[in-house]
């Protein structure tokens, strides 16, 4: 393993999915999470055989960077709404079977909302829901499911919520877990301190397992801690500061694992670079 964490960014798939390669490598990256196809769709087009051999050969010269897709928005595995849940399952075995076609390893995904129903019946729903995509694709693509900031109704905002889908799921062996600096810092899981910071990871690794610790998103945040409130700001621009980040850089229990940017971002990609060169910097 690296001795330092691969640092990147999700990039814009706009003109060909295997152009993000080329937005990566403007802004020295080391790491790409993309959507493979518009992630507010619920029946995209299928990949074309030009389009994954293209893809192939942009990511084996990139030297075979990390890459991990993002899930679609739209699906939600803890609902209690048989229809929408049928769409969610099927959207996501079609997202899985992209991913393995394109020889793309991880797939993040939100847990989800469990719309009142209570969290351990959405956490249930969200399992079975997640099996039963698993199932369907017949791929054996890792899905990384993240953190979130807890916001409203939905689930994964408590590390335990994360067990519970590791530790239930038929597929354990296929399930990581992708963190969100922003949404465990809106979570209530505190950053910024060395002793906040030990805790927080103290208590990730023991509800999940350190192996299972497979991504990061870096995103500062805009509301403070415990706000509940999913909103991302660039990096030392927030309330986590540089300080959370600094500790999170510099954890050699991560070191060598992918850690993508989601800050917002123009087409000159100019941000991307700012806030690579200030993660960087902390190292």
């Amino acid at each position: 393993m690296a001795s330092m964490p691969l640092l990147g960014a999700h990039e814009s798939v706009a003109g060909g999915l295997h152009l993000a390669f080329e937005r990566i490598e403007r802004v020295g990256g080391e790491a790409l999470q993309i959507f493979t196809r518009n992630q507010r769709q619920w029946h995209p087009a299928e990949l074309g055989v030009e389009e994954i051999e293209l893809f192939k050969k942009a990511h084996e010269k990139s030297g075979g960077m990390p890459v991990a897709s993002h899930a679609s928005y739209l699906v939600n595995l803890a609902t209690g709404k048989d229809e929408l849940l049928d769409k969610s399952v099927h959207n996501l075995s079609l997202e899985l079977t992209r991913c393995a076609q394109l020889g793309v390893p991880y797939l993040v995904l939100h847990p989800g909302s469990h719309g009142g129903d209570g969290v351990e019946v959405g956490l249930e729903r969200f399992t079975r829901g997640l099996d039963r995509a698993i199932e369907e694709s017949g791929v054996t693509v890792q899905v990384l499911v993240e953190t979130t900031a807890g916001q409203g109704t939905g689930l994964g905002s408590r590390f335990a919520e994360l067990a519970y889908i590791l530790d239930n799921s038929k597929f354990p062996e296929l399930l990581g877990v992708c963190v969100d600096t922003c949404h465990v810092f809106a979570a209530g899981y505190e950053l910024r301190t060395a002793d906040g910071y030990e805790a927080t990871v103290a208590a990730l690794v023991s509800s999940v397992g350190l192996d299972k610790i497979r991504f990061f998103h870096l995103n500062d945040s805009r509301k403070e801690l415990g706000s509940r409130v999913d909103r991302h700001e660039h990096i030392g621009k927030g309330a986590i500061g540089l300080g959370g980040f600094k500790n999170l850089l510099n954890d050699k229990r991560f070191a060598g694992l992918p850690m993508t940017l989601e800050t917002p971002k123009s087409d000159s990609l100019a941000e991307d670079r700012e806030n690579l060169q200030v993660l960087r910097s902390l190292l």
